[in-house]
């Protein structure tokens, strides 16, 4: 089968003929429809990610498609069955195994594009909003990074939580997405005096913060008393370092979010999550945004897409045509 294989850090990930796998005790065959790109898969591909895979590796951390065979022991599950999966790495390949408990079944209706870029995003915003957070209906919600892969979600989950939703993203085109998604203030990060403007909209209650510096600072400074801010990633490079003493004066609660991290050691937590925001989903509540979707063959396209910031939302790899 034709996967993409990372063969060492010093080599950029390439398009490869492997052996297909085969599924172990406890495990899914699936033939894969389409992979979702994500940032940590830069990150992966350059040794900075907190997780580490042996080298080579298949890269692409989430699929979708259908199931083609089940290891012994798997129950509640048949082939042909459309599912999606996060698999930390593998996604990027025509068949991949997985753990049978983590598939997720979708509906029918579920275009394969759409659900391969839905777990990670998605999961993400809705375990760091709803469970660590806490956020509640009438709050005010900032977003930094508000047109990216995971930031996007959180505009949405946001505002169907009830939030008031301030998005920060750079330029004309990723404000206009966000605000689509539900942002009611939008702030264009190009020149910004984040803590001034957010001062004037009367500061936030909840920060999401998938970008890191120079932003999240004055994010930190623009949090009313008792404000939470989320640490979900650091895309722009440089992780923050907070003064002790504002978290002190202004009782102020730093949280941090690894969204992968809950299949070691809460998965039903995770999957919970994941099966409530399918139910909004097919309520129409989610309306997820996938600004490219490409052939197999232009996956460093889209890895570049997403290392220049030029894509919005998703960007999605079709393997296949099945959905």
């Amino acid at each position: 089968m034709r996967a993409v294989v990372l063969t060492d850090l010093a080599t950029a990930p390439a398009l490869q003929e492997i052996a297909a796998p085969h599924p172990a005790p406890g495990e899914v065959l699936l033939s894969v429809s389409a992979c979702g790109l994500n940032f940590a898969d830069l990150l992966m591909a350059q040794g900075r990610y907190q997780e580490r895979p042996e080298l080579p590796m298949v890269m692409g951390m989430e699929v979708a498609g259908r199931i083609k065979a089940l290891g012994a022991g798997v129950e509640g599950l048949s082939p042909g069955m459309p599912v999606a999966a996060f698999i930390g790495a593998g996604g990027l390949a025509e068949e991949v195994t997985c753990p049978a408990t983590h598939c997720l079944p979708l509906p029918e209706a579920m275009p394969m594009t759409d659900a391969a870029g839905f777990p990670v995003a998605y999961g993400t915003s809705h375990l760091a909003l709803s469970h660590r957070a806490g956020l509640q209906p009438g709050e005010t919600l900032l977003v930094l990074g508000a047109a990216g892969g995971v930031g996007l979600t959180a505009v949405e989950i946001g505002a169907a939580m009830g939030a008031r939703v301030i998005a920060v993203a750079r330029g004309a085109e990723k404000l206009a997405v966000a605000r689509r998604a539900g942002a009611t203030e939008c702030l264009d990060s190009d020149g910004l005096d984040l803590r001034s403007a957010l001062k004037e909209l009367g500061g936030v209650n909840v920060v999401y913060d998938a970008v890191g510096e120079p932003l999240a600072t004055p994010a930190l400074r623009a949090l009313r008393p008792e404000g939470r801010f989320l640490a979900i990633g650091f895309a722009g490079g440089e992780v923050p370092k907070f003064p002790a003493n504002i978290l002190l004066v202004k009782n102020i609660t730093v949280i941090g979010l690894y969204w992968g991290g809950y299949l070691k050691f809460a998965p039903d937590t995770l999957t919970q999550s994941l099966r409530a925001l399918l139910k909004m989903y097919a309520a129409g509540t989610l309306r997820p945004h996938v600004s490219h979707v490409l052939p197999f063959e232009a996956f460093n396209e889209g890895f570049e897409l997403l290392r220049t910031r030029k894509s919005t939302g998703k960007v999605v790899i079709q393997i296949t045509r099945d959905g």
